[in-house]
């Protein structure tokens, strides 16, 4: 089917372009913190980090060697042409990508511990759904969640006592411990909800959120800003190594919850935060949010 295909070979191109080039928002966070950075070691780490993203346009390569396990959230029009065939066109897009990018072997069987060598396993890519009713568009956010960026992901739930005051130190404590290991500066994506379930996954599209964008509700959006202060100043820097910034951006995502408990989630990005949108028309035709630059050629 003409349509399937052209989908196919549009979404494998963009995931392995992803892999290369930093969203837009990304790189422009990088350099502003690179400004203001005094320290001789995180000033030679950011250069580091800037001549990496120009080798890897110019060789056509991934910008980092872990491109992760692949990810894609789904807002999906009930409308939408293939959203019947979605599941499959994206499967196959990371088969492809996977030799033509290439992207890194990073689907291991659990249990069975061997590496299919594709990028596809049970269950991966990992597909999480929205159904959109009325609408024939079709908006996917892909990420590679990499080794170290995925270390720190941690969730528990709260007696409701410990309040908002326990979500700080929840946040605190993972960072305090774990951060360094996930290449800052950090985007830290925080899950508010009744269940470790649901925080969990507000916490990964949290990640999603463009940089300088803050949670609508005004406590929620201070609580972001006093996380970010209180990170920074612990001092990890750029690769963990010390210097004035130590996060992108703290975005905190929240659903009601039940008055007994309090569930919190975080899961972090690296500083090569990999992540990428596109929009998909009824008619097939589409638009990048995250990348200006990017061409399906």
């Amino acid at each position: 089917m003409e349509n399937v295909e052209k989908m196919t070979a549009v979404m494998a191109s963009f995931v392995g372009y992803s892999g290369k080039i930093l969203p837009d928002d990304v790189t422009a966070k990088l350099k502003e913190l690179a400004s203001k950075e005094n320290a001789p070691l995180a000033k030679t780490i950011y250069e580091t980090m800037f001549k990496n993203q120009e080798l890897a346009k110019e060789l056509n390569r991934p910008s980092c060697q872990d491109t992760g396990a692949i990810q894609f959230f789904v807002k999906c029009g009930a409308k939408f042409p293939l959203i019947g065939e979605l599941e499959q066109i994206l499967r196959e897009s990371v088969l492809r990508a996977t030799k033509e990018a290439p992207l890194r072997h990073n689907s291991v069987e659990t249990f069975d511990e061997y590496n299919t060598g594709k990028n596809v396993g049970k269950d991966v890519p990992s597909i999480f759904w929205e159904i959109v009713p009325g609408s024939d568009k079709c908006e996917i956010d892909t990420y590679m969640a990499g080794g170290g960026c995925t270390l720190p992901g941690k969730a528990g739930v709260l007696m409701p006592g410990m309040g908002y005051e326990g979500v700080v130190k929840f946040v605190m404590d993972i960072m305090t411990s774990y951060g360094l290991n996930a290449c800052p500066p950090l985007v830290v994506g925080v899950g508010v909800a009744t269940s470790i379930d649901v925080a969990s996954l507000l916490s990964k599209k949290a990640l999603f959120r463009p940089l300088g964008k803050h949670n609508p509700n005004e406590r929620a959006a201070k609580t972001e800003k006093l996380l970010e202060d209180g990170i920074n100043k612990i001092g990890l820097g750029p690769q963990g190594m010390g210097g004035a910034s130590s996060v992108l951006g703290v975005h905190i995502e929240n659903s009601a919850r039940h008055p007994s408990v309090i569930a919190v989630a975080v899961n972090t990005g690296c500083w090569s935060h990999r992540r990428a949108n596109i929009v998909w028309n009824g008619d097939l035709s589409f638009t990048v949010t995250s990348h200006k630059d990017y061409k399906y050629e």
